[in-house]
């Protein structure tokens, strides 16, 4: 699976060694040390999955997420030194897809951007060439398009908020458990909690719902974890 990586890394011989490693794999990668050459690339040459560190000079990660996920559902695998719950969260709560501490594995790495890939690529979709777009109420869940629209009007959603929406269309009524929405987004490591669900879901009830903190969608099932109402109220 040959794909086009961006490595954002102000650490030279760590940026050289995670090139390596990729290259190794067959990706074609592109290397660079600052935020904002971040952004300059991305505009320039769209890569297919972005290696973005949290410490970057000029712009930080957290900035360039801010601004890439303004702009598409380009996949991000961050990289941090910082690795409290709270720190996975705000990374998440950006629009990264997939979080990884310092100091790690590069073989894990390499793994971790594999099933990034596998789960975010378009070639998945041609392998699926029939997919009827997922209707729920004023919801609408194209899965080959990769599109979701509310009332008509189209909702941008990261490559994690869609995984979790189309899963739960697919299934109106059925009750997800954080377990399982996780493992549709980014898998289980060593730092990624259940609470990144719920952070996920925070976020498209922002989108999807008229009054997020009284949902008519996405619901909460106490002590268990989220469904798609299979009818709706208010929306």
């Amino acid at each position: 699976m040959c794909a086009h990586v961006l490595v954002a890394e102000d650490d030279e011989k760590q940026a050289e060694l995670i090139r390596l490693y990729l290259v190794r794999e067959g990706h074609d990668v592109t290397v660079v040390h600052d935020g904002r050459a971040v952004i300059g690339e991305v505009s320039r040459r769209p890569p297919d999955l972005i290696v973005l560190d949290w410490m970057l000079p000029g712009l930080d990660g957290l900035e360039v997420c801010r601004r890439i996920r303004a702009e598409g559902d380009l996949p991000v695998l961050m990289l941090t030194a910082r690795s409290t719950e709270d720190d996975v969260l705000l990374g998440l709560d950006l629009g990264a897809d997939d979080y990884m501490t310092k100091p790690y594995r590069p073989r894990e790495l390499v793994a971790r951007i594999r099933t990034l890939l596998r789960r975010t690529r378009h070639s998945d979709h041609a392998r699926h060439p029939v997919r009827p777009v997922l209707e729920v109420g004023p919801l609408a869940v194209d899965p080959a398009g990769h599109e979701v629209f509310i009332h008509g009007r189209p909702v941008r959603c990261t490559p994690g908020e869609f995984r979790i929406l189309s899963a739960m269309a697919a299934s109106p009524g059925r009750v997800f458990t954080r377990a399982q929405l996780l493992e549709l987004t980014t898998g289980y490591d060593r730092v990624t909690t259940e609470r990144a669900v719920d952070v996920h879901i925070m976020n498209l009830r922002k989108k999807v719902e008229i009054s997020p903190r009284d949902p008519a969608l996405l619901l909460t099932v106490h002590g268990i974890g989220y469904k798609l109402a299979s009818g709706h109220r208010g929306n």
